[in-house]
Order: structure tokens, then sequence, then C-alpha cells
């Protein structure tokens, strides 16, 4: 199942963190911009490839310690179809390192429609006689909110390829709780949908605990993660909001179970931007990025303590 192998790399690693990858042109250094348009112009094929580029420095820099990357679709689709190539060259690029990839699309409709996006991010398409994979991820991020409509056509296709989603369940977003912290019946929303991620989750059970059926779940919410985790025993959390939205490793300590498994942790500009933060040359960007995901390594890992995986 496809969170087994996730859990495989987070534990040979002791790293339960995920590199977002979703580079605003702004966060790529001068010099490949310049190479890129140089070559390319100021075009939308120029920034795609800038883009490439800095993604392949970051990825080579990061696969030995970090287990997995997440890129965001949006911040590829902003350059047309140029940055969606850029999209799945950057997975495509991520697995030739062995790194688990965590498209973020949040994904969410019904019925057919629902079927083509999970054909698309992680199944097949028949093209004539030939069966083709669009994209190459291992995991998608889906939106919940319309119910089991936009969520069953996904199951067939994670268990068929080995595939896995993250559900939105309690978001990092100051937002969220306009509709996610509502009661009814005395539940609050977020509960409702994290008990039918554990529902869904039964037609893809793995083995080490946890289904094949993940939950978005903001580290800005420490209580409610802690609530979540009690309340969800076989749900794999995605966990965004460390760093640059300010919430803290002890914010998420909670994620974990005792064995030190259970959750992932996002960062994404933190990562990616650590050259700035750090006012390095900028042709250290990826020495810099690689700077970052040890010490966010080593402050999660002061409070999860060793990973095993039974």
């Amino acid at each position: 199942m496809s969170f087994d192998r996730l859990a495989e790399e987070i534990c040979k690693k002791q790293n339960p963190t995920v590199a977002g990858l979703d580079p605003k042109l702004d966060y790529v250094p001068q010099y490949i911009k310049e190479k890129a348009f140089n070559k390319y112009g100021e075009t939308l094929k120029g920034a795609a490839k800038a883009i490439l580029e800095f993604n392949k420095g970051l990825i080579d820099a990061l696969y030995e310690i970090v287990p997995a990357i997440k890129p965001q679709a949006a911040y590829y689709e902003l350059y047309g179809y140029h940055g969606v190539k850029t999209l799945l060259k950057t997975q495509e690029y991520a697995k030739s390192r062995g790194m688990y990839v965590i498209t973020d699309g949040k994904r969410n409709d019904i019925g057919a429609t629902m079927e083509a996006y999970a054909a698309a991010h992680l199944g097949e398409v028949k093209v004539g006689e030939e069966t083709l994979s669009p994209f190459c991820a291992d995991a998608l991020t889906v939106n919940g909110y319309l119910g089991s409509d936009g969520i069953v056509p996904l199951l067939d296709i994670c268990k068929e390829k080995d595939k896995g989603i993250f559900v939105l369940v309690k978001t990092s977003n100051p937002s969220s709780g306009e509709l996610q912290d509502k009661t009814t019946d005395g539940m609050p929303i977020y509960e409702y949908m994290g008990k039918m991620c554990e529902k869904w989750g039964e037609a893809l059970p793995g083995k080490y605990g946890y289904s094949g059926v993940g939950a978005v779940v903001g580290a800005t919410y420490p209580e409610q993660i802690a609530e979540l985790r009690e309340k969800l025993p076989h749900t794999f959390f995605l966990i965004p909001g460390y760093g640059a939205q300010g919430a803290t490793a002890k914010d998420i300590a909670a994620a974990f179970d005792n064995n030190g498994l259970g959750g992932i942790v996002n960062s994404s500009r933190g990562i990616m931007c650590a050259y700035k933060k750090e006012g390095c040359d900028e042709r250290d960007y990826a020495g810099a990025a690689f700077r970052e995901a040890v010490r966010m390594k080593k402050e999660i890992m002061s409070f999860v303590g060793e990973i095993k995986l039974s």
C-alpha cells in the first residue's frame, strides 16, 4: 500500500518531513532565471525551464535525507502547459532519486469528472491501443467536502495502482474554522470529515496500521492535532503550517504515535528560500535548503523520538 512505502522511507531516513516545491519565480535564484531567459526569452517556457532547474537542484540536495516532495499544482499551472510539463518532469526526477511524490492538487468533484481527475493524477488513460500515465505521483490531496461521491472514484484506482490520498480535514489557514469548526450534533465538522476518512480507509488497509486515505491536518492547530490523532488511529496525517505559517515542532508532536509514525510535516518556503534567510550566495541555494532540512529534521525528531515500523 502506498502509505506503507511512505512510512518505510520515513523510517529509513528517520525523518517525517516533506519538502513542498511551490516555486514562485521570485524564489528562483537570478542566475538560473538569466540562463533560462537568455535561451527561451522572458516567456512562460522560460519561467518553467528556470523552475525545473531550481527544483532539480533542490531534489539533488534533499533526496538522501528527505523522504518526499509535495509540488503544489497551482504554481505550475501558473505557467500554462509549459508549467504543467515542469510538474511532470519534477515528479519524474524526484522519483528517479527514490523520493515519494505527493501532488497537492486539492481536487474535488463528483462522478465522471472525479474519475477523470483520479485517472489523470493517480491512474492511467487509454489512448487508442495504448495505456498511458499522464502524471506519476504516489498520492494526491483532495477535498472531501462534496462527500463520498468525490472520494469513492479514487479508492479503486488507489487500490489498483498502489496510490494514496490526503483528504482536507482541518486545514492550517486562519479562516478554516469558519466552516470546519462548526458543530452538528455536538461534533465539529472537521471531526466528521476525519471519521469519514477512517471509514473510506477501510478499503485500503496498510500493514503498519494506517490506511491509504490520509488527512490534511494543520500544524497551526495543535489541540485539534492531538484530538484527531486519538480519534483517527488509522489515518496518516499530512501536516502543513510548520515554519513560515508559524507552527513549531512542539505544535505537531501529538500527530505521531508511540512508534513515531502517523504523520509527515511539510515545509515549503522554509526550504526553498533558505538561501535568502541565510543570506548566502544564491548559487548555494541547494546547500542552504539541505542545511534547513537537517535543522528541521533535528527539531522535529527531538519531539518524535526514534521512528519504528513495529
